[in-house]
């Protein structure tokens, strides 16, 4: 397993977020913290998330990418956009109801700004787990589908 990387941009405002490689639970911190920072500040007011070079994701990167989309709107931005162009990436979007969050597109708008890796993260595993848990949960109030595929791992996830 390769371990995958985060990339970002703001550029006037646009925030960029790029997923490269097998991103995992073992960004989860890093990707969570970085989502508060951005989100807080008032650095940006769009955002797109492209995910042209992610070979594989997991359910915790998911539920952290449904967050940005859900504080977005929490914020009042413009709906946000998410690019894909793996067909099995797309059809987990899809099933996980992301077309109700994102704009989904098959092709990246051309860009013009440099990306910085998004600081990594070190927390302890209880702090990890609770992010876990946070971005699965987010997932579940998406759709029906989301609940029943993860109401059993948060069961499990909360008793320890």
């Amino acid at each position: 397993m390769s371990l995958g990387s985060i990339f970002y941009a703001v550029v006037d405002n646009h925030y960029v977020i790029k997923f490269v490689g097998e991103v995992r639970l073992t960004l989860c911190s890093s990707l969570d913290t970085h989502i508060e920072r951005i989100l807080s500040s008032d650095q940006c007011d769009q955002v797109l998330v492209d995910l042209t070079e992610a070979t594989c994701l997991d359910s915790t990167t998911f539920g952290l990418i449904a967050k940005l989309a859900i504080r977005a709107k929490n914020k009042e931005f413009p709906t946000p956009v998410l690019v894909s162009t793996h067909d099995d990436v797309t059809k987990t979007l899809l099933s996980m109801g992301f077309d109700h969050i994102f704009v989904l597109l098959e092709s990246l708008p051309k860009t013009q700004c440099e990306l910085q890796h998004v600081p990594v993260v070190q927390e302890s595993v209880e702090a990890t787990q609770l992010r876990i848990i946070s971005a699965h949960k987010i997932l579940m109030s998406l759709n029906d589908s989301n609940y029943e595929a993860f109401n059993n791992l948060i069961s499990v996830l909360e008793q320890k």
